[in-house]
């Protein structure tokens, strides 16, 4: 396969993983308005696992509450540097492409609640006895393993490089 078919192949399977994740956010989302917003949380795996409907007015863990329009602001621009940067990013890193689409599924799909609903609805409440985790949804899930991919993916090209001896220059 030439390097233009390739590139996009890389492309299509790249926008069709942000509109799977996208879509698989949203409508997790709507369901967990449609059947927890009114009712007790659903113990799915007592005493650790419970589905409920939490409408977060922050980011990650509730900070920066209430400041939608930041929040809104902060996406938009790190979408732009995620795109502007994505090369010297993701380029090199195996398995780059995927975990690049995984952290802009994620933002978009935050993104999305916060224009049209106001807030971002999460749902998913790991807990043990009364130690409740904050709840999350589908796109936090992506932005948190993308940033581990991340992080393993650079490990190893770091590793990588560092087998690799230095070529002399001429």
């Amino acid at each position: 396969m030439d390097v233009a078919a390739n590139s996009a192949k890389t492309f299509r399977v790249f926008w069709i993983w942000i509109g799977v994740l996208v879509l698989l956010d949203q409508l997790t989302k709507a369901l967990a308005i449609h059947y927890l917003k009114q009712n007790h949380p659903v113990a799915i795996l007592p005493g650790f696992f419970n589905l409920c409907y939490v409408e977060n007015q922050g980011a990650a863990w509730g900070i920066l509450h209430g400041r939608q329009i930041f929040l809104v602001t902060f996406s938009l621009v790190t979408l732009g540097f995620l795109f502007w940067k994505r090369f010297s990013l993701f380029g090199q890193l195996r398995g780059g492409t995927f975990i690049f689409a995984l952290l802009i599924a994620g933002i978009l799909g935050n993104l999305i609640d916060r224009i049209w609903v106001g807030h971002v609805v999460d749902f998913l409440d790991f807990h043990y006895q009364q130690k409740h985790f904050p709840a999350f949804n589908v796109a936090d899930s992506a932005i948190c393993i993308a940033t581990f991919l991340m992080i393993f993916a650079q490990w190893g090209l770091d590793r990588r490089d560092a087998r690799e001896p230095a070529h002399a220059s001429l």
